[in-house]
């Protein structure tokens, strides 16, 4: 893709982009992402890190896709080490839905432990996504060293991207279910047992895990059948956008 003098149609999106109304500003991200243009991917990029409503950072991160990876990689892969929040965590969203795995490089430790919880979630799920072939491991042992962190929804998605992996994020969820702290052991515990049953939901699971830690029971604290009766599954929404 050549970057070519802008349309009236693609000046007149871009002015969109920067309205007052987002409802204009998501007709602007759908219009940009429907006839991508190089030259507009500096701007993409710009609003996602100040762009407040969430349907249209989700338009936004759409259009990007629709750019060649060649051309939105660069960018991403700079905004990633922006000091503003927001930029990480939305940059991050979007290399995952890109899913080239050359951005790879660009997810530091820093960003899996960064500070801010919907960047490092943004990390967790980029990371999970872009991982080449042999380092899941650790990857799998980067990420377990934030088990029991944050609240219900940032729990979740650590236990998600764990869950990704697969078996070879066994190691390090044994390893930290032997914890010294009851909230890491407990999410451990759980993110296994979504692992070996992920229909079992994380709320359940969770409950179930703080029985284990509680009681002390962990010579039963593998993977069980589930029982009759439970809570459906839970179903968590997409952050980082």
């Amino acid at each position: 893709m050549t970057t070519r003098r802008p349309t009236a149609e693609v000046t007149r999106a871009l002015r969109g982009l920067v309205d007052d109304r987002a409802s204009v500003r998501l007709r602007a991200a759908l219009a940009l992402g429907t006839t991508p243009d190089a030259g507009c991917v500096d701007a993409l990029v710009e609003r996602c890190a100040s762009e407040p409503d969430f349907f249209v950072r989700d338009a936004l991160t759409w259009a990007l896709t629709r750019h060649p990876a060649s051309v939105t990689l660069p960018r991403l892969v700079r905004e990633v080490r922006s000091e503003h929040a927001r930029a990480r965590s939305q940059a991050l969203h979007t290399l995952s839905k890109i899913g080239d795995r050359r951005a790879w490089p660009a997810l530091t430790r820093a960003l899996l432990t960064d500070a801010d919880d919907e960047v490092a979630r943004s990390a967790w799920r980029a990371a999970a996504v872009l991982v080449p072939d042999g380092e899941e491991p650790e990857l799998a042992a980067a990420l377990a060293t934030q088990l029991g962190r944050g609240g219900r929804e940032t729990r979740l998605s650590l236990s998600r991207a764990l869950v990704t992996l697969g078996e070879v994020a066994v190691p390090a969820l044994r390893s930290a279910a032997a914890a010294a702290d009851a909230e890491v052991r407990a999410h451990a515990l759980a993110t296994e047992r979504l692992l070996r049953d992920p229909n079992a939901g994380f709320a359940f699971a969770i409950e179930e895990a703080k029985r284990v830690v509680a009681l002390g029971d962990f010579g039963n604290a593998g993977p069980q059948d589930p029982p009759d009766q439970r809570g459906q599954a839970d179903q968590g929404g997409r952050g980082g956008g």
